[in-house]
């Protein structure tokens, strides 16, 4: 299985997830007693935030942090081949 497909599974599942607990929701509100909703469907809808928050806030916090250290580990090779060069340069 690749990243991709990982990826997509699992903003396909937070998404099914925010969407089953909204639909939860609206329907304990409008079943008898209409207007009121029991604890345990706030308590679903609660942990399906959950469960989606921390996909989608894991997933992009982790794809940027590593975007942001591949892209300092570039700059710092880049560095690194021009300081090296001058260095041969000087040298010749």
């Amino acid at each position: 299985m690749t990243k991709e497909t990982k990826d997509n599974i699992a903003v396909v599942s937070a998404v099914g997830m925010l969407c089953f607990g909204v639909t939860l929701t609206a329907i304990g509100f409008a079943l008898d007693p209409t207007g009121e909703i029991h604890d345990s469907v706030l308590w679903v809808l609660g942990q399906s935030l959950i469960y989606a928050g921390g996909i989608f806030g894991i997933a992009y916090y982790t794809k940027g942090q590593v975007a942001k250290q591949m892209g300092e580990l570039e700059d710092r090779i880049r560095r690194n081949k021009r300081e090296s060069d001058e260095q041969q340069e000087k040298e010749a």
